[in-house]
């Protein structure tokens, strides 16, 4: 199954990096673009984990303000071999 999420997270400013190199640290969570207050990631499914479950993690981490989902994608098997 493909599920792909792609959030903004909004931060304290001073905590960006901190939020960051967490992000970082999780398995299927990926830093695009950020800037002082504000990161742009995406979520993945995780062989242990949901990225719905991940994301409800993002608001646990010290510095966040809060989560934003704004793209969701999700495909099961079949249809993805079937655009190949």
């Amino acid at each position: 199954m493909l599920n792909i999420c792609g959030c903004l997270v909004q931060t304290l400013p001073d905590r960006t990096e901190a939020v960051i190199a967490a992000i970082d640290a999780t398995e299927g969570g990926a830093v695009h673009a950020h800037e002082p207050g504000r990161i742009v990631v995406t979520i993945e499914d995780t062989e242990t984990r949901r990225a719905s479950d991940q994301i409800m993690d993002l608001h646990q981490i010290p510095g966040v303000i809060g989560v934003t989902l704004a793209y969701h994608h999700f495909e099961t098997p079949e249809a993805a071999s079937a655009t190949l």
